[in-house]
């Protein structure tokens, strides 16, 4: 970045020119690496969490059913009976 604002602030020619181009591409190419690295993180964080969260889930379902939601396919198969 003080590279890019350095190569404007010495001459609006070379700005104008396109000469400040060199700095402006690693800038950019910076910064895109920055964005994707974060982009990353956020990504490993939210499945960490959503992995977190769906065994949670299935120790409820496991605390409330039973192993393998045996109660809940014995309910199941009595309402179907009833219909």
């Amino acid at each position: 970045m003080d590279a890019l604002e350095e190569c404007h602030k010495a001459e609006f020619l070379k700005k104008a020119m396109g000469m400040c181009n060199f700095e402006k591409d690693e800038l950019t190419k910076c910064i895109h690496a920055q964005r994707t690295e974060d982009a990353k993180a956020r990504i490993r964080i939210s499945r960490e969490k959503q992995k977190a969260m769906q065994e949670r889930q299935k120790k409820r379902e496991e605390e409330l059913y039973g192993k393998n939601g045996y109660l809940k396919k014995v309910i199941e198969l009595e309402a179907q009976k009833r219909q």
